[in-house]
């Protein structure tokens, strides 16, 4: 069996950064992704695709450049932007920041590197249950809310749409990480978050693609 590709953008810190660490060290042969690369994640000596704004056409460009002929075997969509608001506070190009780099970039690098992906292939949309309708007991945060959502629409669409050539889409929920994106707030770590989300990829295949769970492995709420 092939050694597995894995691309991850937004890995130069946090869950990306843990996912890259953990998918080497399993074999897995990793790009990373992202605007700049953390002293950490050149230690790791992967291999690294800098420069990446994930909202910028021409970066997209560059991106199917340096992977063109490349096979993916597991791509995922980390890079995320959370901006808090309440309705009192909300601004409306934050939201709109917020749907670039949340909805609309992670779509744009399907799109971006479809070429690459084959029958077998993965694509994983770290999302948020702050996306859930149903699950949305305290309101506020609204374009992070708004734009994740949005990604979670996107999502089951690339799940119906690719699901002929054989390719699964999952929707995942890391949970509450302590990450520089909720200034270390959360309740676990970057790597137990990453470690649970690496055992969900394993396990998505064409019959529970388009789903939307947690990383503790339950099904959450649209």
């Amino acid at each position: 069996m092939s050694t597995p590709h894995v691309v991850i953008t937004g890995a130069n810190r946090g869950i990306g950064l843990a996912l890259a660490q953990q998918y080497h060290t399993a074999g897995a042969r990793v790009t990373a992704v992202c605007r700049h690369p953390s002293e950490a994640l050149e230690q790791l000596g992967i291999a690294i695709i800098d420069g990446i704004d994930v909202t910028a056409p021409e970066a997209l460009t560059l991106l199917a450049e340096r992977l063109k002929g490349e096979s993916i075997d597991i791509l995922i969509n980390n890079a995320g932007l959370l901006e808090g608001d309440n309705f009192e506070s909300f601004a409306s190009d934050s939201i709109e920041r917020q749907f670039r780099v949340n909805a609309i970039a992670p779509l744009n690098v399907c799109r971006t590197l479809r070429d690459n992906l084959n029958e077998g292939s993965k694509i994983a949309l770290i999302t948020s249950r702050m996306g859930s309708m149903a699950d949305n007991g305290s309101g506020g945060q609204y374009g992070y809310r708004m734009s994740k959502a949005a990604l979670n629409a996107a999502g089951v669409s690339l799940a119906r749409d690719l699901a002929p050539a054989g390719i699964a889409v999952a929707l995942l929920h890391p949970g509450y990480v302590q990450t520089d994106m909720v200034n270390h707030r959360g309740d676990i770590s970057a790597d137990e978050a990453a470690s649970r989300l690496v055992q969900r990829i394993a396990e998505l295949n064409l019959a529970n693609s388009g789903s939307f769970r947690h990383s503790n492995g339950e099904s959450l709420p649209w």
